[in-house]
């Protein structure tokens, strides 16, 4: 029998707002975004200001240094870091002492999205929860759910903020199977397992059984960077003081309807990344 889910609507989101901080940038948080290889610093872009279009306050960017110089023209708003890179251009797991005191300092830390070493990210995993402190949320996405993955019991029983943000492969990965057909179901085993709120392709779920599902993803959405916008889009609502299923539904509604709102331009499948971005704050906006 398939799992059951509520289907995000906007009567149901509507009926769950999202916090509206009062006073200056501080109140809307800090968001820092870890990954970004040499070859990948795109994917830290867009999950940055992903997360400043859904109403994070303050950010920042922990990338291959490399990469800092562009992402800190193209990104002015953020502060830029530069972390250390071996000789395949991948960020190492040994960046220093500076990366964990902005961990330190977050509310919410998003690591994975550009990444592209298991290893070092296993390292920059654990120096991450190491550093962060007990209320500080976090997002893993793309290799951190690989490193992840090699160590299901590291955030069982922490009474950490975190949400999961899977593709099917990677969902293989943490499953250690291939997923069936029922996301539902795929995202509360995930879940349960590994002690997080997941959001699974529009299927979110939480340790305690609860579960949602979005329906109006389309095809497009199925497109480089996307994964990237959703993770930054779901830690600027954690950010701003949403709940981390709270976040995850509003994250995965805002994606999909981002995507629609781009269809008449560019079709069902033309939209980039890129222009799921300024689509957020209309959506977030007119629920």
């Amino acid at each position: 029998m398939p799992s059951r889910s509520d289907v995000i609507t906007p009567a149901l989101l509507r009926d769950w707002a999202l916090p509206v901080p009062t006073g200056g940038k501080e109140a809307r948080g800090t968001v820092l975004v870890v990954g970004g290889s040499r070859f990948t610093p795109g994917a830290v872009l867009l999950a940055g200001v992903a997360a400043l279009r859904a109403g994070a306050g303050v950010l920042q960017l922990a990338a291959a240094e490399s990469t800092a110089a562009a992402l800190s023209i193209q990104v002015p708003e953020a502060l830029v870091v530069g972390l250390p890179e071996n000789r395949d251009g991948a960020v190492r797991g040994d960046p220093g002492d500076l990366l964990g005191g902005l961990v330190a300092d977050a509310d919410v830390v998003t690591v994975g999205p550009g990444l592209n070493d298991i290893d070092t990210t296993r390292e920059l995993l654990r120096l991450v929860l190491d550093a962060a402190g007990p209320e500080t949320a976090l997002v893993l996405d793309a290799y951190a759910l690989g490193a992840l993955s090699h160590e299901p019991d590291l955030l069982v029983g922490s009474g950490r903020k975190v949400v999961l943000t899977p593709n099917l492969t990677e969902a293989r990965h943490l499953l250690d199977r291939d997923p069936g057909d029922d996301l539902d179901a795929e995202a509360l085993e995930l879940a349960g397992r590994y002690d997080a709120v997941v959001s699974l392709y529009g299927h979110i779920a939480t340790p305690d059984g609860r579960a949602w599902r979005e329906e109006s993803g389309d095809a497009g959405l199925g497109t480089s960077g996307s994964g990237d916008v959703r993770a930054g889009l779901l830690a600027g609502l954690l950010s701003r003081g949403a709940d981390p299923a709270q976040a995850a539904c509003w994250a995965a509604f805002a994606h999909a309807v981002s995507g629609q709102r781009l269809v008449p331009r560019y079709g069902r499948i033309g939209f980039l990344a890129r222009e799921l971005l300024d689509e957020i704050p209309y959506t977030l906006a007119t629920v």
